[in-house]
């Protein structure tokens, strides 16, 4: 049986009042007081901040739940974290964790007394300090809120396999007209009661956002609650701004939502669930927005209204009403009730707070590497693909990662998953549903496949909800892999930039744990989407990728299946890094046998000696540089036609898997030594260098080495279409024939035959050009080409 929650009797009242003021008071403070911090002296404009900045109007509110989430804990111990959703409510969040002593714990000079209390204000939005944001900088958040519209996304991958810990998202009303967040409500359709937590949804309608109403806010109630309820939620409404009836009618509502998700949890963990999709309960609370603020200002209202959004009182040192007026409100939460001589919290506020990791600023689950386990993870040698000799047969190489990853999972069923936009087959991971059914709370039919209650792939046909349930799994101490196609990661591109983002400051925190990596698997990729066409051909989000500090960044572009399984080994081993893989789901030709790929993605990048005809001695003539599977073939390819064609011409093949050992060793970790790119690509010889990606990216990471100008880079250059494979090389220039122009009108030294060979590339697109639209596939020595195959042809 589930315990029922008591109301608060007076005393507890007092306490959550008290501690709701001096939240307030503290956020006042961080706003607008350089000095003076405990009002000992009357307010002075010297007292006041030359740069007034912060966001007064959600951050009542935000405290205010805060306060009763806390007493929630503290009477019943129940594991709970926080996530902010309203843009900008960091001060809230910060006076929280001070007035627990978790901040101070981790910045002692911010200590409770005067000066820390000084030092507190002094530092929020100021340089050298902190964010507006409930930023990676505050204890207790896995979630910034910089970027609106994530929060659920966050509260319910931080739940996944996390039975016993309870997410609070607050959801702000202006968040919630974003797209990513009205999609994310559907999470509770994948919540499994039985081995997740729970997340609870307080939508909080403060009416207004920067300069206007909110459509949630404005709507009728009645169609918020239809909205929501539509979603599967029990909606608990809460509403007002009287004091002390607000305490008390929230109180009654977290009781009445806790009692809800015990009762849910109990009755499926002690064998009484039918199986069917809980109705989860969600808080509407209605509090004005500014709530407990200046109600007038200059003769205009104020609180409720958009005006209280971020700093209700401007020119305060210039305006000695407006300075009154900002002591008047200061002194109206009785500071002097709320902290001692020494500025320390009073008891009264205190006795609030839960102990220990109880208190929301302090749980380890937001800092989920407090909680990591190592992934028990298979040797990936035992997936390996057989390589006689390369390019010689083909494999659909993610295929055997879905088989690695269909072992993790068997070994490690409460801390890996998988998360894709329904395409989990189509990416050819299927593997992993030999162990793992898709998890699904709505109901199945007999015509579903692979799909159950109890399944842990997680599969809905949201890009933000897959990349953000994973980020808070990871954030919380879980591992797992992002998969999608490769045109439409750039639909939550924004969120790996944020996410790379939080690593970045991460790394500067000494008590923030290394979390998870978050790894993205790009596949279904821009040169073999020929069958969807243009809208489905893009490799973006490399470029956006490779924009990020080399601290957190990190591209693969595996060329076969063995060295994607040793690049995937080593992701799911790697802690607080942003690892995207980009490779195609098709067929490929196979290049390296195991050993070879694992001394290949060690090293990053090496000479293919079995592809050119450079024996080392001396510099090539040409080097032909490769980035990607479609590319790499269509340079070995190139390098054999000129092997057989241009004999007199020493040809180095060069491939690169990690893309980041092109950039100096000073710009990034990963990059190689002068000597190992002098080894690889000479100091003078020009290189033509085939990339999947835009090639403006290659010129980007070589910059800075010798001679850079020399790299001439074919890649995608947005020429695509419903088309056949080979034709997406052509339509981009990127085809084997334009590689083998490119080298001989790059080589220094012209051998006899380069004319010739020119003109039969030339006729041979030409060739192609009418063979497609006659027999609507490719030319036969093009689709069916293995190494060797060129031998004789005339």
């Amino acid at each position: 049986m589930v315990r029922a929650l008591a109301a608060p009797d007076d005393t507890e009242i007092d306490r959550l009042d008290a501690w709701w003021r001096a939240n307030n008071y503290l956020t006042i403070g961080q706003i607008y007081l350089g000095a003076n911090p405990l009002l000992r002296e009357p307010l002075r404009p010297e007292h006041i901040k030359p740069r007034l900045l912060g966001h007064w109007g959600t951050s009542p509110g935000l405290s205010f739940v805060y306060a009763h989430v806390s007493r929630l804990i503290r009477h019943t111990g129940q594991q709970a974290i926080y996530l902010a959703g309203p843009g900008h409510g960091g001060p809230a969040l910060v006076a929280a964790g001070y007035l627990e002593g978790t901040y101070s714990d981790i910045y002692p000079k911010v200590s409770q007394d005067e000066a820390g209390m000084q030092r507190l204000f002094r530092q929020f939005s100021s340089p050298g300090g902190i964010p507006s944001h409930v930023s990676v900088t505050t204890p207790g958040s896995i979630h910034e809120g910089g970027e609106l519209g994530y929060v659920l996304v966050h509260a319910f991958g931080a739940v996944m396999d996390n039975p016993d810990l309870l997410a609070i998202a607050v959801v702000g009303d202006g968040e919630a007209e974003t797209g990513p967040l009205e999609g994310s409500w559907k999470g509770i359709s994948f919540l499994n009661p039985a081995h997740d937590g729970a997340v609870l949804p307080i939508l909080h309608l403060n009416g207004a956002k920067i300069a206007g109403p909110t459509v949630l806010g404005r709507k009728d109630p009645d169609e918020v609650r239809s909205l929501l309820s539509g979603h599967g939620y029990e909606i608990i409404e809460v509403e007002g701004e009287d004091l002390p009836g607000m305490h008390h009618r929230f109180a009654a509502a977290l009781a009445e939502a806790w009692g809800k998700i015990r009762a849910i949890q109990h009755a499926a963990r002690a064998g009484e669930w039918d199986g069917e999709r809980p109705h989860w309960p969600l808080i509407i609370l209605r509090s004005p927005k500014g709530w407990t603020g200046p109600a007038e200002v200059d003769g205009v209202k104020v609180a409720g209204t958009w005006r209280a959004h971020q700093v209700p009182l401007s020119g305060v040192r210039d305006n000695p009403e407006h300075l009154a007026l900002l002591e008047r409100w200061l002194k109206s939460y009785r500071p002097e009730e709320l902290f001692d001589s020494t500025g320390a919290p009073m008891e009264l506020v205190r006795s609030l707070a839960p102990e220990g990791d109880l208190r929301m600023s302090a749980s380890p689950h937001a800092n989920g590497g407090k909680l990591t386990r190592d992934l028990d993870i298979p040797d990936f040698r035992d997936y390996a693909v057989e390589v006689e000799r390369p390019a010689a047969e083909h494999a659909e190489s993610t295929r055997k990662l879905g088989e690695l990853m269909r072992d993790i999972y068997r070994r490690n069923p409460d801390r890996f998953r998988l998360f894709c936009p329904d395409e989990t087959n189509s990416n050819r991971l299927g593997a992993v549903f030999e162990a793992s059914d898709r998890g699904f709370m709505e109901r199945v039919t007999p015509e579903d496949v692979k799909i159950s209650r109890d399944g842990r792939v997680m599969e809905v046909l949201s890009e933000h909800n897959c990349h953000g349930w994973l980020e808070g799994y990871t954030l919380t101490g879980r591992h797992g892999m992002f998969a999608t196609y490769e045109a439409f990661a750039m639909v939550s591109a924004s969120q790996t930039v944020q996410h790379g983002k939080w690593l970045q400051e991460a790394r500067n925190l000494p008590w923030r744990e290394k979390v998870p990596s978050l790894n993205v698997l790009l596949t279904s990729t821009a040169w073999r989407n020929d069958h969807n066409g243009f809208s489905h051909q893009g490799p973006g989000l490399i470029q956006v990728v490779l924009t990020q500090r080399g601290d957190v960044a990190r591209v693969y572009l595996p060329p076969d299946a063995n060295t994607l399984l040793s690049v995937a080994d080593h992701c799911f081993r790697s802690r607080s890094y942003i690892n995207l893989i980009v490779i195609d789901k098709q067929p490929q030709l196979q290049f390296l046998t195991m050993d070879e790929a694992i001394e290949h993605a060690r090293i990053g990048a090496g000479i293919w000696e079995w592809a050119g005809t450079d024996d080392g001695t001396s510099d090539p003539d040409i080097v032909l540089a490769c980035a990607g599977d479609v590319v790499t073939m269509e340079t070995v390819a190139a390098a054999q036609i000129l092997k057989e064609r241009l004999p007199g011409l020493k040809v180095r093949v060069v491939n690169v898997v990690d893309l980041m050992t092109l950039v100096r060793p000073k710009d990034h970790p990963h990059g190689m030594s002068e000597t190992l790119f002098t080894e690889l690509f000479t100091d003078t010889v020009d290189v033509v260098f085939s990339f999947h990606g835009y090639p403006g990216a290659i010129h980007q990471l070589v910059h800075g080495r010798p001679d850079a100008d020399r790299f001439r880079v074919r890649g995608f250059i947005e020429q695509g279409t419903t088309t056949t494979p080979f034709d997406m090389t052509v339509r981009n220039k990127a085809s084997r024939y334009h590689l083998v122009m490119d080298a001989i009108n790059n080589t220094k030294r012209l051998p006899r035959g380069a004319t010739e060979l020119k003109a039969w590339c030339e006729s041979q697109l030409a060739r192609h050009e009418a063979y497609v639209v006659e027999h609507l596939e490719d030319m036969p020595e093009v689709r069916d080409w293995t190494l060797g195959d060129w031998a004789g042809q005339g």
